[in-house]
């Protein structure tokens, strides 16, 4: 009988594990090394990479909700600038004739009131000139000099062998800076000049001829108290019109000077047929606005209260406790209760014509409310919408656009006409272009230009933003640096820029740890290959001994 030692028996359990473990990892196993490693690398990484992978899904899905709002903002703001300057939501004149003439409302005008009757016993005409027809356009002229004379000077214009032709006349005309406009017309009898000047009875002009090489030119010449030259084909004139029987004269047919707020586009005369002229009220229009308006504003809010829902409700919205979000969600909430105009008794701000802030910060409206505001008071609810601007002096005329100044109250003082006119705005000195004050590129109502008539020792500038500008404000400060949007925005910026850092590192360690896996493994199984060549020559040696005692 055979009796097998303790030693003996632990060194072969031990042989056995070994050979297997050797067995798993050497040549001839059929275990890929190169897969063991990556599998081992992998799990050592997920743990890491699912936190990394956890924020930058949180991140993007911050990012996307505030693309969301920013874009929802954008669209809420141009929908109701459109709606706006459509000139929906203000009153527009309407006339009895507009074969006659026609009127349109400035922006920021307020004409809800407006009756009046217009006769137009004349409409503004150009004075035109016409030559005689010549062969052609590139007929020879004669070389001399031409002199126009308007109410701005004179203007010389020369003609030589570069330009001796009927083109070349009225190219020279043109270039004369005469303030008059030269044609060529051809017809089945020839070519001929036309020289058309500006529209008014000051406008009117003459030509003259001083002697040159040729005397051709004096066919080109214009004088209406002396017989030959050219023929005077229409006269300069103003238009003359009567508003409401007093008679006054202007020199254009598009004037906007003469009905506050209306611009009066005259098309023919008809002194035997007065054009009465008043106002429709868009109060259907405005209530629908108003309901619109809502409408918009609550499915912002309510996008708003999904990126920021808590935990409770699921899961928690992506920007939950976001700071800039916070700041927009006040400024937004504000939209109800801030001066929107200043116009008289009011209404002032949204809320005062029945628009309400709800407990989830939706709005509605209490049409009631709204209703008796467009009875009592339908231009103060128009001037909530629609920008306005006013000068509490007669001798200051705001010339600048109301969408081009900063909304806001501004003191004007020590006011001269000039020329050049002088003043100063909130303490500053403006600059001066002839009887026009601009406000300076430092001051906050840069853009703004006034125009003087008469010496102000003290006055009032008003810019009403309207709920268009209100909200064009509110975005543009949303925007602006240092704004809910550019805070928001910077700081998920910098997250992104984290996450792209850490996982540039758990690259690198993971790479460094596959690395040395790889190493190790290589090492092991260079050993078990070593190991095997041992055991392959020892095995060889036993069989031989064994043969040879055999």
């Amino acid at each position: 009988m055979t009796t097998t030692s303790p030693t003996g028996s632990t060194s072969s359990a031990s042989s056995s594990t070994s050979s297997a473990i050797l067995s798993a990892l050497g040549t001839g196993s059929g275990i890929d090394v190169n897969n063991l490693v990556d599998q081992l690398s992998a799990a050592q990484k997920a743990p890491q990479q699912d936190l990394i992978d956890q924020r930058q899904a949180a991140n993007t899905a911050k990012v996307s909700a505030l693309g969301n709002m920013s874009s929802a903002i954008d669209s809420f703001a141009s929908a109701l600038g459109t709606l706006i300057s459509g000139g929906s939501l203000f009153s527009q004149p309407d006339v009895s004739d507009s074969s006659v003439l026609t009127a349109t409302a400035l922006a920021g005008s307020r004409i809800g009131n407006l009756s009046a009757a217009i006769t137009v016993s004349q409409i503004a005409a150009a004075q035109t000139l016409a030559s005689a027809s010549l062969a052609s356009r590139a007929e020879p002229v004669g070389e001399g000099t031409l002199t126009i004379a308007t109410a701005a000077g004179s203007f010389n214009v020369v003609i030589d062998s570069s330009n001796n032709s009927l083109d070349g006349l009225a190219q020279a005309i043109n270039k004369a800076g005469a303030g008059v406009t030269a044609s060529v017309v051809t017809d089945t009898s020839g070519a001929r000049l036309v020289i058309k000047g500006q529209t008014g009875a000051a406008n009117a002009f003459t030509l003259s001829f001083a002697d040159g090489t040729d005397s051709g030119l004096e066919r080109f010449a214009y004088d209406p108290d002396t017989a030959g030259g050219m023929d005077l084909k229409v006269s300069a004139q103003d238009a003359i019109v009567s508003l409401d029987g007093v008679e006054v004269h202007r020199a254009t047919n598009s004037f906007t000077d003469l009905i506050p707020g209306v611009q009066i586009t005259l098309k023919k005369a008809a002194p035997d047929t007065p054009v009465t002229m008043g106002a429709t009220r868009p109060t259907a229009a405005i209530q629908q606005a108003v309901g619109d308006f809502v409408e918009a504003y609550n499915q912002l809010q309510q996008m708003i209260n999904e990126a920021i829902k808590p935990a409770a409700d699921g899961t928690a919205g992506p920007l939950r406790g976001d700071i800039g979000v916070q700041q927009m969600q006040r400024q937004l909430a504000q939209l109800t209760t801030a001066v929107l105009s200043s116009a008289g008794d009011g209404p002032h701000t949204l809320a005062e014509i029945g628009v309400r802030t709800n407990r989830d910060g939706t709005l509605s409206v209490d049409q009631t409310v709204l209703a008796n505001a467009l009875a009592n008071n339908p231009d103060g609810v128009e001037a909530l919408f629609n920008p306005s601007q006013s000068s509490s002096s007669p001798f200051l005329t705001i010339k600048s656009s109301v969408t081009g100044v900063k909304p806001g109250t501004y003191t004007v003082t020590d006011i001269l006409p000039g020329p050049p006119a002088s003043g100063k705005i909130d303490g500053v000195a403006f600059k001066a272009s002839g009887s026009n004050l601009i406000a300076p590129s430092g001051s906050k109502a840069v853009g703004l230009i006034l125009g003087v008539s008469g010496a102000v020792s003290s006055a009032t500038i008003t810019i009403d933003p309207g709920l268009g500008g209100a909200l064009q404000a509110i975005r543009d400060s949303l925007r602006a640096r240092g704004g809910a949007f550019d805070t928001t925005s910077q700081r998920l910026k910098a997250e992104a820029d984290r996450i792209a850092d850490d996982q540039t590192k758990l690259d690198a360690r993971s790479e460094q740890y596959y690395n040395q896996l790889l190493a190790s493994f290589t090492k092991m199984n260079q050993q078990v290959s070593s190991f095997k060549a041992t055991q392959a020559y020892l095995d060889q040696q036993v069989k031989m001994w064994t043969s040879s005692n055999n």
